[in-house]
């Protein structure tokens, strides 16, 4: 953009002013809607949902077989929802906020398979293609024991085919894990941020690997045209997949479910936080919708980004979505967050979480490392450094007194409340890459 054109929009939407300044900043969603009104914008329903648990019931078996750590669970990928009392208390001290309500941590970090919430979507999509390639060839019919799928015959069919996906780090993982135990050909391309040890995991299960110079973007669209050229060669979209997107979602409901089984209460008077670390938007906007359709209009959702990369929050703020970049406004999008380096949102997610969504907010490297290194002295929990986007958020909120006049919270209900830390990633991190994270850790 010229500058003439920044100076116009700086004009129009004075944070991107602070954007472009890279300051911590937080926007509450002035636009926030009833679920109720935000669905017919997001283009899926229930039934969407309750197809995607379904399907991953059925794969059940099978999981539970290739992946033995889904034993106890069944072969169904889920994590654990702990408290972290001590935490709390360490941000309540470190930032002088108080927190009204508990904090709990979704530990999607250590999602078995792949170590992050991409297990989620990743997953589902590269077995819900799996699954309809092989009911088209008539090998496979819904009434099956999926555990099938392990046979030499099965990774034979599959091999003819081939799956391709630009990523970051994380997606590639899950995508690149599952598609090699199936059978297929896989591609991941990755950008300049990926981790070396992620690259190495991947090329160990037989994932092709390659690399870039450049970042994201750039890994999406190389992904994309290479796929294209070949007719057998599934191209998994993290900017615009609705399925990836459906993967995600199933998280509402199994929260639901645990909250059940912890005793936890979620209504008007009991309101619920969540707080997501954000990068193209597909997991976070999942999650979030799977949410919305579990507790509707009383769960809260926030995307946290880094001040490097704040592309959801520069997309919906302006109504620009994918037609603007942080690039566009000299932005650079380089930050130790590398599952966040995104330099422009999915227009999908934007447009149709938009409505449903109570606000965003950025911040630093420095904080996401300090962050990461009190949860490890306090609560013995290592996460990566993008997965520490979502704490700072219960003191965002807690701190927002014209935010809570708009939702017309009262103190009782704050007090009541429940605050969700997700965390999106760390689970798999290699020992001298955590030492080097919590040497960073202030």
């Amino acid at each position: 953009m010229k500058n003439a054109e920044i100076n116009t929009l700086v004009k129009d939407f004075p944070l991107v002013g602070d954007l472009i300044a890279l300051r911590e900043t937080c926007w509450f969603n002035p636009q926030t809607t009833t679920f109720a009104e935000g669905l017919p914008y997001v283009g899926l329903n229930e039934k969407d949902v309750e197809d995607a648990h379904a399907r991953l019931t059925r794969f059940a078996p099978y999981i539970e077989k290739a992946f033995p750590e889904t034993a106890a669970t069944g072969g169904i990928i889920e994590s654990e929802l702990v408290a972290i009392p001590a935490m709390q208390k360490r941000l309540e001290e470190g930032f002088r906020q108080k927190i009204s309500g508990q904090l709990l941590l979704k530990k999607d970090s250590h999602l078995p398979i792949s170590g992050s919430i991409k297990a989620r979507g990743g997953i589902y999509e590269v077995l819900t293609h799996a699954e309809k390639l092989a009911l088209e060839a008539g090998l496979l019919s819904l009434e099956d024991d999926y555990s099938r799928l392990l046979s030499p015959e099965f990774k034979a069919f599959f091999s003819q085919y081939s799956i391709a996906v630009g990523s970051t780090g994380n997606l590639g993982l899950s995508i690149g894990i599952m598609s090699a135990c199936i059978g297929f050909n896989v591609t991941v391309h990755m950008s300049a941020d990926a981790r070396e040890w992620k690259k190495a995991k991947l090329r160990s299960h037989g994932v092709k690997v390659v690399e870039y110079a450049e970042d994201y973007g750039v890994a999406v669209e190389q992904g994309r045209k290479a796929a294209e050229a070949d007719p057998k060669c599934f191209f998994i979209d993290d900017e615009n997949s609705r399925t990836l997107f459906l993967g995600y979602s199933v998280a509402g409901q199994r929260l639901k479910d645990q909250f059940a089984s912890q005793g936890r209460v979620v209504d008007a008077q009991h309101p619920l936080f969540v707080y997501l670390p954000c990068g193209v938007g597909g997991g976070p906007g999942g999650v979030a919708f799977g949410l919305k359709m579990a507790f509707g209009d009383n769960v809260h959702c926030f995307f946290a980004e880094p001040t490097h990369s704040p592309c959801m929050l520069l997309g919906v703020y302006t109504g620009l979505h994918d037609t603007i970049s942080v690039q566009d406004l000299g932005i650079d999008n380089l930050t130790a967050a590398d599952g966040l380096a995104v330099g422009r949102a999915s227009g999908f997610v934007g447009r149709a979480m938009q409505r449903l969504l109570d606000g965003f907010y950025t911040l630093e490297d420095q904080t996401m490392y300090s962050l990461l290194g009190w949860l490890a002295h306090e609560e013995n929990i290592r996460l990566e450094p993008s997965a520490l986007a979502g704490m700072p958020g219960p003191l965002h909120v807690s701190a927002g007194e014209a935010y809570r006049r708009m939702h017309g919270f009262t103190e009782e209900q704050m007090q009541n409340a429940t605050h969700i830390v997700w965390a999106t990633g760390g689970g798999m991190v290699p020992e001298e890459e955590m030492a080097q994270y919590l040497a960073k850790a202030k």
